[in-house]
């Protein structure tokens, strides 16, 4: 029988329970807004409060026989042509904690490609899971990193054939692809699984002319952020299965571990809705998100010290398999300022918010939501901001190293040094030591320090000039960076 998508089984319970007009005697404690203070009811209005009810107990009954969200995650991974789709509500910072937990345990080892997120990194921390890094594809003339090639997790596969499988991130947030059907075909050929953090992808299994996705190119499991390219509220994040090379069950089980026993139903309905919309309205919505994408990027062009990065500078031979055109990145370094500068010029005097920063970028995340006259406002703006330039300069110099400079040895599991002893030191006398935190630049949110690393004094420059130029190191244990914590042992 053929999935009916115009069904939105979230949506449906909740006007069920309004119409019903049930009554509670039981969390959330606002009891449907009445409770909840009237300026916080003015400011957010009262349909959050409405659409806050208790899932089990509430919005299905206490043995959730409704199959309220069962109904949900099913017709979700028929959309995606998933074999199971799990709903979570804490981002897929949490999914993808989970998937790793369900393929390496503590001590075992997994692939990972060295540009992933930072909730990659926290879940090698809580799992004592020993990475092992796969270097992404550097440009270095841009200073820009591009997920793995397939021969590089070939090279790990060969040094570490006792490897649990493998994790990597595609698309970027700078919006580049890897070639994962031949990383998944090298992993299933060691009978392994792959997991792709698919976060900034969830729009990809709706337009023919958007890059290959996660399922369809034969990942394992793929982690979505629904919030991100998608519809859903912030943290609403899927994470979707395929296979029998690891148990629906045991992904379960490794995702009950991690959540929340309270999830927030208006999250389960902006996923169940974005699903429906996709499901009906797909190519109609992102092939006008690409057509408007289509002009932003040939009007950018056009504004003297910009140029939209695009397949001639992002892919080809040592570069990304692919690109999605939607994240629309624009190297303003002929304009004499960074990044940084310019997304806080733009929100100070254009209100306008830019999505990606870096010492010479900002990034424009354009989605199905916007239509022409958001661009025009954007390019209205860009304009602007290059008229502008000159009152900004001289831009403070960030000194990003050399591809081979950013990558640091890794002395012991990032769990040892993170909950091992450890002291602050002053940033001058780190460099050789081993860290004992997370240091990370956000957005794009991928660790330049990770525990475990053997501390140089070329990415300890990078951080100090960054930070000094505007760099936003919000995980940082001194959020001036005066001092670093190490780990108080050495590891030979």
């Amino acid at each position: 029988m053929s999935a009916d998508h115009t069904r939105a089984p979230v949506l449906e319970a909740l006007a069920d329970y309004h119409r019903k007009e049930r009554m509670s005697f039981t969390p959330p404690g606002h009891k449907q807004a009445r409770g909840a203070d009237p300026a916080v009811r003015e400011v957010l209005g009262d349909a959050v409060f409405l659409g806050d009810v208790l899932a089990t107990g509430g919005l299905d009954d206490r043995l959730t026989r409704g199959r309220v969200l069962e109904r949900a995650e099913e017709l979700m991974a028929d959309a995606v042509h998933a074999d199971r789709t799990f709903f979570t509500t804490c981002g897929s910072s949490l999914s993808v904690k989970a998937a790793m937990l369900a393929v390496a345990g503590p001590h075992e080892k997994l692939l990972i490609g060295r540009d992933a997120h930072k909730s990659v990194v926290s879940g090698l921390i809580l799992s004592g899971i020993e990475p092992v890094w796969v270097e992404p594809r550097w440009d270095a003339e841009r200073h820009l990193a591009h997920p793995p090639s397939a021969a590089a997790f070939e090279e790990a596969f060969e040094a570490h054939p006792d490897a649990k499988g493998a994790l990597i991130t595609s698309p970027t947030p700078y919006g580049t692809c890897a070639d994962l059907g031949a990383v998944a075909e090298l992993c299933h050929r060691r009978s392994v699984p792959l997991i792709v953090d698919e976060a900034w992808g969830a729009h990809l299994p709706f337009h023919p002319d958007l890059p290959s996705w996660a399922m369809d190119a034969g990942a394992d499991i793929c982690v979505t952020s629904i919030h991100k390219m998608g519809s859903g509220l912030e943290q609403g994040s899927v994470f979707h299965l395929q296979g029998d090379l690891v148990p629906a069950d045991l992904l379960q089980m490794r995702s009950d571990l991690l959540g929340t026993t309270s999830p927030s139903v208006l999250l389960y309905a902006g996923l169940d809705g974005w699903r429906r919309q996709m499901a009906l309205h797909g190519r109609e919505l992102m092939g006008g998100a690409l057509e408007v994408a289509a002009e932003v990027r040939a009007a950018v062009e056009g504004i003297d010290g910009m140029h939209v990065n695009d397949r001639d500078d992002f892919c080809g031979a040592g570069l990304a398999m692919d690109m999605d055109p939607l994240p629309c990145v624009i190297d303003i370094d002929a304009l004499g300022i960074t990044g940084y500068q310019a997304a806080d010029w733009l929100r100070e005097h254009r209100d306008i918010d830019m999505h990606l920063t870096d010492h010479r970028r900002i990034g424009a995340q354009l989605t199905h939501a916007d239509d022409r006259e958001t661009a025009g406002q954007l390019l209205a703006a860009l304009k602007d901001l290059a008229d502008a330039a000159t009152e900004l300069r001289p831009a403070p110099r960030v000194e990003v190293p050399s591809p081979p400079e950013l990558r640091m040895t890794q002395a012991c599991l990032p769990r040892d040094a993170f909950f091992g002893p450890a002291e602050n030191v002053p940033v001058s006398e780190a460099a050789g030591r081993v860290a004992a935190e997370m240091i990370t630049p956000y957005p794009p949110g991928i660790p330049a320090v990770l525990p475990g690393e053997r501390l140089t004094e070329p990415v300890l420059r990078y951080l100090v000039t960054g930070l000094e130029a505007g760099m936003n190191l919000p995980d940082a244990a001194d959020s001036r960076l005066e001092t670093i914590r190490v780990a108080a042992r050495d590891f030979a």
